[in-house]
């Protein structure tokens, strides 16, 4: 039997994957009874775990409508995108000005599992290989409240990670934008690794808004 709270973080986990990966979707709502058909589990974990996602603001709870998938707005897009550019490009200079050798290698190396995750053409693996080249980037640029104000981002930030992937020139793009990152931090060029990473986090924001438009505006 599992224990409680290991069952409430696989729960949690799944949904996340699923949102994260687009297949429950902006808007869409969350039949309790259907989940719990579907994980083979009580009421119990799966509201403890709703819970937990909705302080992860992944999902909001409603009166009289219930759990449903939190839609990012353009606004707000925009926000986090701006955020993330200013955080991630200062970071990026600092991990190239101050990582060890040791981190510099195991940023190429997560870089790698990135590239096979998206010439595997899986999206969850990318996320998920993107997640640890930000976390090992991030680790090493020295700098804890940069780190824990992205890492409050995080969710939010895959949510529009995956839309941005959903542009079929995306991928293939960033993938290049990451192996230039880590070429030009591999140099020790903190000048280059800053532009470069702000010129990818502008990329990604091009690519999400222009998804979250045709979502708000589709053509006929």
């Amino acid at each position: 039997m599992l224990k409680p709270e290991t069952l409430r973080s696989q729960v949690e986990n799944f949904i996340r994957q699923e949102i994260v990966a687009g297949r429950f979707k902006a808007g869409q709502k969350l039949v309790e009874r259907e989940l719990c058909e579907m994980l083979n589990i009580s009421r119990a974990p799966l509201r403890e775990a709703l819970r937990k996602l909705e302080a992860e603001k992944l999902i909001v709870n409603t009166p009289h409508r219930g759990p449903t998938v939190r839609a990012i707005g353009l606004a707000e897009a925009k926000e986090i995108y701006a955020l993330r550019g200013l955080l991630e490009s200062h970071a990026a200079h600092e991990f190239a000005r101050l990582a060890l050798d040791q981190e510099i290698e195991e940023l190429q190396a997560a870089a790698k599992a990135l590239r096979l995750g998206g010439e595997s053409n899986s999206r969850e693996q990318v996320i998920a290989s993107k997640a640890r080249f930000y976390e090992i980037l991030l680790g090493g640029a020295g700098n804890s409240l940069v780190r824990e104000i992205l890492g409050g981002l995080l969710t939010q930030v895959n949510l529009l990670r995956s839309m941005s992937l959903m542009h079929p020139d995306r991928l293939h793009k960033s993938l290049d934008e990451i192996d230039e990152l880590v070429d030009c931090i591999a140099k020790r060029n903190p000048a280059g690794a800053q532009l470069i990473a702000k010129n990818h986090i502008l990329n990604a924001e091009s690519a999400a808004l222009g998804f979250l438009e045709s979502q708000q505006h589709p053509q006929h």
